[in-house]
């Protein structure tokens, strides 16, 4: 049996109430809620200071702005952003936008291509986060690394240790004390290092 999956959190920019009123028809509420509508740029920046969305959907132009550039802000990270704009400016939006990971489409757009254009930011969001992930854990794993060295080097230092014993004392103390080998590595440090 399968998990079922998180739903999507929504986000559509729009100024017209008949835009949002048709991007939501075409979301599956199985499978995307909340779907938030605010009118405009400012209104959007406001609530995703408070709020995180999976999903953000501008509908080109806004009352105070047109939206390419919110859109680029707001493609930093995980969040996929989907932009629709005229057909006529299809061309120069997406050339601009494509580099940023921000997907385009031109209005009127097609049902099944606007949902599978969705489906496609939730596979991308995934693999971002899954990314993300990977990326965080070796951070973390480096981050040890540099602890463990910088705690053997001052054992080295003020105890006379060669490397070898430095690194057994240090395993030891872990295993002795039920501590990770950094949080070890940070007490010789905040001992040692002056």
């Amino acid at each position: 049996m399968t998990t079922p999956k998180p739903l999507c959190r929504v986000l559509v920019v729009s100024s017209g109430r008949q835009a949002y009123d048709y991007i939501a028809e075409l979301l599956p509420p199985g499978e995307f809620a909340p779907i938030t509508h605010v009118t405009s740029a400012g209104e959007a920046k406001r609530l995703l200071l408070g709020a995180d969305y999976d999903i953000l959907i501008i509908n080109t132009p806004l009352p105070d702005e047109f939206g390419t550039e919110f859109a680029l802000d707001c493609a930093e990270g995980t969040r996929g952003v989907l932009l629709l704009c005229k057909s006529e400016l299809y061309e120069q939006v997406a050339y601009r936008l494509e580099d940023s990971g921000v997907l385009t489409l031109p209005r009127p757009v097609n049902r099944q291509i606007f949902y599978s254009a969705v489906k496609l930011l939730v596979a991308t969001i995934a693999r971002l986060s899954k990314m993300e992930k990977q990326n965080r854990t070796l951070r973390e794993k480096m981050e040890d690394i540099r602890a463990v060295n910088r705690a053997k080097w001052l054992l080295i230092e003020h105890l006379s240790m060669t490397e070898q014993d430095a690194h057994y004392y240090i395993e030891k103390q872990a295993m002795d004390t039920r501590l990770s080998r950094r949080e070890v590595a940070e007490h010789i440090i905040r001992t040692y290092d002056q």
